[in-house]
């Protein structure tokens, strides 16, 4: 079944990302595009409708990036939301200005009337949710005109025009951001848009599973055979069943044991993963390989791309050891839509790091990349998993980062400083399990800061060791996230565990950053 298109317009907000993943979670295919894309490109792409996200310019500022012009001559229903709501009003005759009055965070809302009076029309957009609301406003310049032809549908004591609305050219806008939790009712806000534009809720995960099997039938051909590169991860897995879902037999994984993986990760790969699928499963041993490749490595840019040049190596190592190279032409890849977006791929957005799957290839790659998650976000991958028949064990499986503990030590990779941070790292995961709090947090990286030393005293001596970070955090698709509020008692077993039993280690801190500012890994 042909599914219906979104495209979110990225002025350069992390905005963008958390809209495209709202507008899923109404089982509307969505899309991330630049504000640069000509519209004759966007309208290739056949959208049911076109949303402007938020951004952190003035409409009127030099430099601003515009509406992509022709846009509102279409006949596309548009959504503006932030900065795409005042680029509709300065575009389409109203009038936004810098009154001295900014509002950000969670702001009441007023919805029906003009000026913050309830009672009103509250328009098509808003409908069925209350006349007072909290939203979440991040703004500096306000809309104080609607463009003519347009109701004013909402307001906030300083917003005299919050949400705006013309039903009969189905253009809809409104100052707060509707996709942000903290707007309660933000996701009805947007399920209304989307029915207003006439998008059909049929992007489903059984849609995305007959999809991506005919896509790689199609694109692997009736012969041709596969190798994917198995990183024991829910990514990897996920990508690999649906392969053998498209191919069968033809597909033969590969686990590339190269020594950055967390402590009994390797054992656990093997047993899990064939337990569930039955595929045949090749492992190569190359941990040496990777230690004298990374040695005296410490930018992480230069880490990822190294290990995605020695996984690669080693790919094709394997294909010649499997069968003749010139027979096993494809190469199978979980990289997931925040991969390619992170990276810069193909959206226009800044290039934050190059992702193992994204970033770290080498020119010279001798396989066609097979990436049937390359549009899906992590939740997505998770139901697909389900559907597929794999375990819990493997599709709740916490996310790992491919270059494994390459990107958690921050600083060059030795083996000793692995050993010292796989023991932390398991304490860690032990804990967490014990204290019932797996399913509590999405994920907690445990980062070596192996350049840096603190003084600490042990044994009433004098000591000078490493210190380790924990990284606790909440997301759902890893676009944005939280730290995670862990009990006290449990980081208190944590770090005297880890300042007992891991003797180069002698401090314990918390990482305390949402994303943004901060990425979940630390490189």
């Amino acid at each position: 079944m042909e599914v219906d298109t979104v495209l979110v317009v990225d002025f350069g907000a992390q905005y963008a990302q958390l809209i495209a993943r709202r507008v899923r979670e109404c089982h509307v295919y969505s899309e991330i595009v630049p504000s640069t894309m000509p519209v004759e490109e966007m309208l290739a792409r056949k959208p049911k409708t076109i949303i402007l996200s938020g951004g952190p310019s003035s409409v009127y500022a030099p430099g601003a990036p515009p509406a992509p012009a022709g846009l509102f001559e279409t006949g596309v229903p548009v959504l503006g939301i932030c900065y795409g709501f005042q680029l509709m009003v300065a575009a389409l005759g109203g009038t936004v200005e810098k009154t001295g009055i900014a509002e950000y965070g969670a702001t009441d809302f007023a919805a029906g009337g003009e000026a913050g009076r309830v009672g009103g029309e509250a328009g098509r957009l808003l409908a069925g949710t209350p006349p007072r609301q909290q939203v979440w406003m991040s703004h500096g310049d306000t809309a104080t005109s609607a463009p003519p032809g347009f109701t004013v549908t909402g307001s906030t004591p300083a917003t005299p025009v919050a949400a705006m609305e013309e039903p009969s050219r189905r253009w809809y806008g409104v100052q707060f951001h509707p996709e942000v939790m903290h707007t309660t009712h933000g996701q009805p806000i947007l399920r209304n848009f989307l029915d207003l534009a006439g998008c059909r809720p049929s992007w489903t995960t059984q849609n995305i599973v007959d999809d991506q099997v005919a896509a790689i039938r199609a694109q692997i051909g009736d012969n041709g055979r596969a190798i994917c590169g198995l990183s024991g991860g829910v990514d990897s897995a996920v990508a690999a069943a649906l392969v053998q879902r498209a191919i069968g037999d033809r597909l033969t994984c590969v686990f590339v044991d190269h020594g950055l993986l967390r402590k009994g990760e390797a054992e656990q790969v093997e047993k899990d993963f064939v337990a569930a699928t039955g595929v045949q499963l090749h492992v190569v041993d190359a941990a040496a390989t990777f230690l004298a490749a990374l040695d005296e490595v410490s930018d992480p840019e230069t880490k990822r791309k190294i290990i995605g040049r020695e996984f690669i190596r080693a790919f094709e190592r394997a294909a010649r050891d499997i069968r003749a190279s010139d027979e096993c032409s494809f190469l199978v890849q979980g990289t997931l839509y925040p991969d390619v977006v992170e990276s810069g791929g193909g959206t226009g957005t800044a290039n934050i790091k190059s992702h193992h799957n994204v970033g770290g290839l080498p020119d010279d790659l001798r396989f066609q990349l097979v990436e049937p998650l390359r549009s899906l976000f992590k939740d997505e991958v998770r139901q697909v998993g389900a559907s597929l028949g794999l375990p819990a064990a493997i599709v709740a499986r916490q996310p790992f980062p491919g270059p494994g503990l390459a990107v958690r030590i921050v600083g060059s990779v030795t083996a000793s400083r692995l050993r010292i941070l796989r023991e932390a790292d398991f304490i860690v995961r032990s804990e967490l399990t014990a204290a019932g709090l797996d399913e509590e947090i999405w994920q907690c990286p445990v980062v070596l800061l192996a350049d840096i030393r603190s003084v600490g005293v042990q044994g009433d001596g004098r000591t000078y060791g490493h210190p380790i970070v924990l990284r606790p955090v909440t997301s759902e698709d890893a676009m944005t996230a939280d730290w995670s509020r862990l009990p006290y008692d449990v980081l208190a077993r944590i770090s005297t565990r880890i300042t007992n039993e891991v003797h180069e280690v002698n401090r314990v801190v918390l990482d305390v950053t949402s994303k943004p500012p901060g990425t979940i890994e630390w490189e």
